[in-house]
């Protein structure tokens, strides 16, 4: 989904990109890493590959260490050895959710569930391993045109039932792919290192952004809103996640804005 339009936004920007599918390259094996890196010879490596599955990795939490954070490391050893900046994506996750003010970049970190977990580890393993010539991006609630994502499971729902309930007491910065690749590229350009935030604009819970997907769809479906406790899943999330950024990093569109985008992805999808 990510990388995608990252590659989309490297080529609007004059550049040439190798984009490498998992199938084509496991980050979790160092040395094909190593290989791809030094064949590509690149300027930047933007690391889109992760374990996303946040339920999953509470069952499965070993390969999403091995991804998330043994491979982002390969990922960041190989860019370093090629003299290249690496781009790192991060995650909201790596965070508690314990507080009614915006994260910013210095704040303490306390990942909840295990993927939370695998990601700071990765943070934590690429500025090992890029010898502090990375960024690391955290961002949120990805969502885009070529992919699983929350609005296309809520528009998908919604065409099968005449109600959902969605719980309202989550709240985070729904980000679109398509805002957030071409961020991920300048960034990569500017080799501005350390923690960054880079998010959607404005902020809401899971409920407000099935509702606002619903109604762009022009679905008719009553959209309830719940209470975490009244849908238990594996893994704990935090209840406030927006992030805010202390340091300057690039504002992106208002979500809604993202979302607007995104449906007109879908448009064009299904119109070609």
């Amino acid at each position: 989904m990510l990388g995608h339009d990252v590659r989309s936004a490297v080529q609007a920007a004059g550049g040439e990109a190798v984009a490498l599918t998992r199938a084509e390259l496991d980050i979790r094996d160092a040395a094909a890493v190593d290989a791809a890196v030094r064949a590509a010879r690149p300027d930047a490596v933007i690391n889109c590959a992760a374990f996303t599955d946040v339920d999953g990795a509470e069952a499965r939490e070993a390969e999403a260490q091995a991804v998330n954070a043994d491979g982002a490391g390969n990922v960041a050893a190989a860019a370093a050895a090629a003299g290249a900046w690496t781009v790192h994506v991060s995650t909201d996750y790596v965070f508690d959710g314990r507080t009614e003010r915006p994260y910013v970049e210095s704040d303490p970190v306390g990942p909840l569930g295990a993927y939370g977990r695998s990601k700071l580890a990765g943070e934590r393993a690429v500025w090992r391993a890029a010898r502090e010539r990375a960024t690391i991006v955290r961002s949120s609630w990805l969502f885009g045109a070529h992919g699983r994502c929350f609005p296309r499971t809520i528009m998908r729902l919604a065409g099968e039932r005449e109600r959902l309930d969605v719980v309202c007491d989550q709240v985070g910065c729904p980000t679109y792919t398509g805002h957030l690749a071409p961020a991920l590229v300048s960034l990569a350009q500017a080799e501005v290192p350390g923690v960054l935030h880079v998010t959607g604009s404005g902020s809401c819970s899971w409920h407000e952004l099935a509702v606002a997907v619903v109604q762009a769809a022009g679905i008719d479906c009553e959209v309830r809103p719940i209470r975490t406790a009244d849908y238990p899943t594996p893994a704990q999330r935090p209840a406030y996640s927006v992030l805010a950024s202390e340091r300057g990093a690039p504002a992106l569109a208002h979500w809604r804005e993202g979302l607007s985008a995104f449906m007109a992805a879908l448009s064009r999808e299904v119109s070609a």
